[in-house]
């Protein structure tokens, strides 16, 4: 008798299409006049991302395979002319990493850093660069009168150059809002810059960017947000702003599978609508799916 047909097996192993925010670590604020520090870079499925690019692809995730996660810590804070503030820590989910946000300018190194957003120049220095399709470049500072720092990128917007003769300081460049979880949020603000004199300090950018202060700390970026920390300019009594950690969240059809969240990693899951969305604050670590 002919063979008709041939039933495929079933027991093959099925992905999981996976949509993701990755954020990274912002900046931490620049010191004597500094600027702000630069949002972590942005990467994500939904609705935007990050440096004005085109939105990422979801990721096919196969059952039963571990997938690497890292959620990059913010970038330090300085009180002291002779210790520079750090660059934020990348954020990784599988193939993908977010850049973490470049330092602002200090007076050791009157530029900002590169990072997924780039740092704001001291008074008189230059903008770090933002990375493609993660963020935007810092300010520059003016080198005159009150030497307004400039703010540090975000991940949507440019950091604020303060214009010759102003005085004010620049602000944070604003972030990028997402719906991954369910809800509207903003994410990777870049910090303000701070002026040597009176008000006029710098704003932190939307989605947890740190404000600049003069002779009080200044503002730390939001946690879990990549924000960056805002510049100060007293270098004796107080300190600048440092940047905010970043996050991994994952969303996923809870019809497709259950999520794991393994050892070294803070997390937590929650449904909206037919999806799960796990939410990753801290840590490294695999995550599976079965």
């Amino acid at each position: 008798m002919p063979i008709l047909g041939i039933t495929a097996s079933q027991n093959y192993a099925r992905g999981i299409s996976v949509d993701y925010l990755v954020v990274a670590g912002g900046g931490g604020g620049g010191i004597n006049v500094g600027g702000g520090g630069g949002a972590g870079g942005l990467r994500c499925t939904v609705n935007n991302t990050g440096g004005g690019g085109s939105l990422e692809s979801a990721l096919t995730c196969a059952k039963n395979t571990n997938f690497t996660v890292t959620v990059g810590a913010g970038g330090s804070s300085t009180n002291s002319r002779a210790v520079s503030p750090t660059s934020g820590a990348n954020s990784v989910f599988s193939t993908i990493t977010s850049t973490g946000g470049g330092r602002g300018g200090t007076n050791t190194d009157g530029n900002g850093a590169t990072g997924g957003s780039g740092g704001g120049g001291q008074g008189g220095g230059n903008g770090g660069a933002g990375t493609t399709n993660q963020g935007f470049a810092g300010g520059t500072g003016v080198g005159s009168g009150t030497f307004p720092g400039a703010g540090g990128g975000g991940a949507g917007v440019a950091g604020q150059s303060p214009a010759n003769g102003s005085a004010n300081a620049g602000n944070g460049g604003d972030g990028v809002q997402t719906a991954i979880t369910g809800s509207n949020v903003t994410y990777g603000g870049g910090g303000g810059g701070s002026r040597d004199s009176g008000t006029g300090q710098g704003a932190g950018g939307a989605g947890g960017g740190g404000a600049g202060n003069r002779n009080a700390n200044a503002t730390s970026g939001t946690v879990n947000t990549g924000g960056g920390g805002g510049g100060v300019h007293d270098q004796v009594t107080c300190s600048s702003g440092s940047g905010g950690s970043g996050v991994v969240i994952l969303r996923f059809a809870t019809a497709s599978g259950t999520i794991t969240i393994g050892a070294g990693l803070t997390g937590s899951t929650t449904t909206s609508g037919a999806n799960t969305i796990a939410t990753i604050t801290a840590g490294t670590g695999n995550v599976s799916w079965t």
